[in-house]
């Protein structure tokens, strides 16, 4: 199939499908009181344009991933495969090294999400606090570090002279407060009745009891908010992982994907498992279904997130 052909089949597809979505639209709100006028229909039209358009490289990704390797050189490969196959991902799931990676990076987001939201929550409680001594200075000094930093270099000298260059605690513990986390969670906090604390005194509870039993219950949607951005952020980040780790035993999964796409003369790493021909598999078709693999998590837990996300983050950000 033609380059041109094939894109202009694409934009082509684009904008019947918008037509259709925006049709079918229109008829369902033909009871609807408010009047659907050509204002709205241009609007959906391009939204919906600007969506497929935007989802359009993930779909063939995911279709050049599950063809096969020799027919991909032919070209012409945009929204389904043309020879379908597993092989890529036979060589990605028998590849130890990468299955290593993977491994890190799912142990860095679950320890580096549970643990980065309860420390940054539990500092938010104790600023949430107006009597904490010196708590306006606190908030200055943090609100700076959202705007300025140190640089690189000194932040690399610092992780290496505090023994975290080469670990993997290199991945959590830097991870543990975030200050702009912090500022939605106080927010929150100072949204619950102080009745609840006080009675909780009452009771013979300390702050620490107060904070655990009932403030974090409480507190759901912007804790599962803030659990997606950091989860997100672990699971993305590929920097730490190059500029602070050495040990290929320890580099997570995008730090991998980074080193092998950015490569010159990308291979395959490892030798071809047995039954799979050099003409099935090649550099390419094995780098897009690791990307394939590394972005699938995130794109199936985050619909599950996604009802708490505006919620907790509109909550979090209403000052009472």
């Amino acid at each position: 199939m033609d380059g041109r052909f094939g894109i202009g089949a694409l934009f082509l597809a684009v904008i019947a499908v918008a037509v259709l979505a925006v049709a079918i639209h229109v008829l369902t709100r033909r009871g609807a009181k408010k009047r659907f006028g050509i204002g709205d229909l241009a609007i959906e039209f391009t939204m919906l344009a600007i969506c497929i358009l935007t989802l359009y490289p993930v779909w063939n990704i995911t279709a050049i991933s599950f063809n096969n390797a020799h027919d991909t050189m032919l070209g012409g490969i945009y929204l389904w495969p043309r020879k379908f196959s597993m092989e890529s991902y036979r060589v990605v799931f028998m590849d130890r090294a990468i299955m290593r990676a993977f491994f890190i990076t799912v142990m860095r987001t679950l320890i580096g999400t549970v643990t980065g939201v309860f420390f940054t929550s539990m500092v938010a409680y104790a600023f949430s606090k107006r009597h904490i001594f010196a708590s306006r200075f606190y908030l200055t000094v943090g609100t700076i570090t959202m705007f300025f930093g140190g640089g690189l270099i000194p932040y690399f000298i610092l992780l290496r002279s505090l023994g975290l260059f080469d670990t993997f605690l290199v991945y959590i513990i830097p991870a543990l407060f975030n200050f702009f986390f912090c500022i939605i969670f106080m927010t929150f906090f100072r949204e619950i009745p102080a009745s609840l604390e006080e009675s909780a005194k009452i009771d013979g509870a300390n702050d620490f009891f107060i904070f655990i039993r009932i403030i974090l219950p409480l507190s759901t949607p912007v804790i599962a908010t803030i659990a997606l951005f950091s989860g997100v952020g672990h699971w993305n980040d590929f920097f730490a992982g190059v500029m602070f780790v050495n040990d290929p035993d320890l580099q997570p999964i995008q730090t991998f994907l980074f080193r092998v796409v950015s490569g010159a003369t990308a291979k395959i790493v490892v030798g071809l498992p047995p039954g799979i021909t050099a003409n099935q598999v090649s550099s390419l078709s094995v780098q897009l279904a690791t990307m394939v693999v590394t972005t699938a998590p995130i794109v199936f837990i985050y619909p599950f997130l996604q009802r708490y996300f505006v919620k907790g983050v509109m909550i979090g950000a209403i000052k009472g």
